[in-house]
């Protein structure tokens, strides 16, 4: 007895609200009932809010985290010229070593007008050592960005010490000079033979660079063009 009267109201109530939503004068909702009055503010809400996202709202939140992923990015760039600006000084003593060291190497290199007593000197150092020139013929330059390498293919005669003492004389010289592709044979003669091509290096005048930058130019620009 005592359970059908506890559920007996919330019959009688579910019963009342389907009641509520039957007969409804669509022209006039002012006289409906609260709960369809409510439903439909409710069903009105909702129907704005998903037109406001779908219009608006949805291209604020695309444009809100392109912003978001801007503001990181700029961030770290700003964290990058921090540390850039904080270690300035460390930056230019850098570079200041760095001319320092590029220019040390570029007095190595001779100027053209240098190249004929570096080549005597190279001449004089297998001379010095008792060796005897069989061939000296230079080669045709190659042109680098800053300077140019000036190949020699030489050969020389004479025993393995002196040779050995040749190689290091070279080395020894205060341009830079390289032998490259050393080779080292008995001739029909008997005699110890070294073949080498002895690499020289200068380096470029204001308009021999002026020259190579605007070939390579030329170039650049007829590579494009196919």
């Amino acid at each position: 007895m005592s359970e059908a009267v506890a559920k007996r109201p919330k019959g009688i109530q579910l019963d009342r609200l389907v009641q509520d939503f039957r007969g409804l004068d669509p022209n006039d909702p002012g006289l409906w009932p609260l709960a369809p009055r409510v439903a439909a503010l409710l069903l009105i809400l909702v129907v704005v809010l998903a037109a406001a996202w779908w219009f608006d709202w949805s291209a604020q939140s695309e444009t809100l985290e392109q912003k978001r992923q801007e503001e990181v990015q700029l961030k770290d760039e700003w964290l990058g010229k921090k540390k850039q600006a904080v270690n300035l000084d460390e930056y230019k003593k850098q570079l200041a070593e760095i001319d320092r060291q590029f220019g040390a190497l570029l007095k190595q290199l001779p100027s053209r007008t240098e190249m004929e007593n570096l080549l005597v000197d190279v001449n004089q150092a297998g001379l010095g050592r008792g060796l005897k020139f069989e061939l000296w013929k230079p080669g045709a330059e190659q042109l680098r960005d800053f300077y140019a390498e000036v190949p020699v293919a030489i050969r020389v005669s004479g025993n393995f010490h002196d040779m050995g003492n040749f190689v290091g004389d070279v080395a020894k010289l205060p341009r830079i000079v390289t032998l490259n592709d050393m080779k080292m044979e008995y001739g029909k003669d008997g005699a110890l033979k070294l073949d080498a091509n002895a690499v020289t290096y200068r380096y470029l005048d204001e308009d021999e660079v002026a020259k190579q930058k605007k070939l390579k130019a030329e170039a650049a620009k007829a590579a494009g063009k196919k």
